[in-house]
C-alpha cells in the first residue's frame, strides 16, 4: 500500500498593518463635535460645579466681582482721570456695559489656555474631538456673563433708564466675542502643550489687551490717526456693538466694527488651522 504524501497547508503571508494619524478636515471635526454634543454639555456642567465647589457665595461671585470692578473703574478713570464715556449716559453704566463683554473674553482666555493640559485623560486615554476641549472652556464663562447681566439691568433701573430695543442683538455680539475667544483660545491651548510658560504670559497679555480695548473709554476717545490701532483689535467690534445695542445711543462705528470683525474671523480661522495641524502630537508632548 502506497503512502500518501502529507500535504501541509501554507498560511498566506500576513502583511503588516501600519496605523498612523492622518489629516482630518475641518468639516469632519465639526461633524464629530456635533455628534459628541452631549459630552460637551457634561463637560460644561462639570466645570461649573468644580468652579463653585466649597465656596461660600457660589455663583454670586459672578455678580460681585463685576460690581466691584465697576466701582473701581468709575472712581479711578471716571472721577480721578476724568475720562468721559460716549452716548451721554452715566459713566458707571457706560463702563459696565463694556466691561461685561470683556469679563467674558478674559475668562475664556484664562480657561482655554490650560484646557488641553488640564484634560490629560481626555487626550491620552479616550477619544473625543480635540476641538471640543477649548470649546468647552469658552462656553462656561457664558454663565457668568448671564449672571453679571443682571447688574446691568439693575443699573438701568437705578438711573431710571430702559434698555434699548437693540438689546435683542446681544446674542449676536456675544457670539462675535465667543468667536474671537475661540480663535485666541485655540492658539493658546495648542502652544501651551509645547511651551508650558504660556499660562504665565497670558495674565500680562490680558491686562495689556484690556487697556487697548474700548472698555474704560469710547472709540471716539482715540484720535482719528490712531483709530486703526483699536480697529485691528478683535474685541473692539463686540464691545462697541454690545454697548451700542444695550444703550441704543449714537451711531455704531461701522468702519471699526467691520475691521475688527475681519481680524476676529482671520484669527479664528488661523487658530483652527494651527490646532488641527498640531493636535496629532498632543498625546506625545503631554
Amino acid at each position: 500500500m502506497t503512502a500518501v504524501p502529507e500535504v501541509q497547508a501554507q498560511a498566506p503571508a500576513v502583511r503588516p498593518l501600519r496605523i498612523r494619524a492622518g489629516k482630518r478636515g475641518l468639516f469632519v471635526e465639526l461633524r464629530e463635535v456635533w455628534a459628541y454634543r452631549e459630552l460637551l454639555g457634561f463637560l460644561v456642567w462639570r466645570d461649573i460645579k468644580v468652579r463653585y465647589v466649597q465656596t461660600v457665595l457660589g455663583p454670586l461671585w459672578a455678580i460681585f466681582v463685576p460690581l466691584i470692578q465697576m466701582v473701581l473703574l468709575t472712581v479711578i478713570f471716571g472721577h480721578l482721570a476724568g475720562i468721559k464715556g460716549e452716548y451721554h449716559v452715566p459713566y458707571p453704566l457706560f463702563v459696565f456695559s463694556g466691561n461685561l463683554m470683556w469679563i467674558y473674553f478674559s475668562g475664556s482666555l484664562g480657561g482655554s489656555t490650560r484646557s488641553v493640559i488640564s484634560n490629560i485623560n481626555l487626550v491620552t486615554k479616550v477619544y473625543v474631538p480635540r476641538l471640543m476641549i477649548p470649546l468647552e472652556s469658552i462656553v462656561v464663562p457664558v454663565i457668568d456673563f448671564l449672571l453679571a447681566f443682571l447688574i446691568l439691568l439693575g443699573l438701568f433701573a437705578y438711573y431710571g433708564r430702559w434698555p434699548h430695543w437693540h438689546m435683542v442683538l446681544t446674542p449676536f455680539f456675544l457670539g462675535l466675542s465667543l468667536l474671537s475667544a475661540f480663535g485666541v483660545g485655540l492658539w493658546l491651548s495648542s502652544l501651551t502643550v509645547r511651551f508650558r510658560d504660556i499660562p504665565y504670559v497670558v495674565p500680562l497679555l490680558t491686562q495689556l489687551w484690556f487697556y487697548a480695548s474700548p472698555v474704560i473709554y469710547g472709540s471716539t476717545f482715540i484720535p482719528p490717526r490712531w483709530q486703526w490701532l483699536i480697529a485691528i483689535n478683535p474685541m473692539t467690534g463686540p464691545i462697541d456693538g454690545f454697548r451700542w445695542a444695550v444703550l441704543g445711543r449714537g451711531i455704531p462705528h461701522y468702519g471699526l466694527f467691520a475691521t475688527s470683525l475681519a481680524v476676529g474671523l482671520a484669527l479664528t480661522a488661523s487658530g483652527v488651522w494651527h490646532f488641527l495641524r498640531t493636535e496629532r502630537s498632543f498625546a506625545d508632548l503631554i
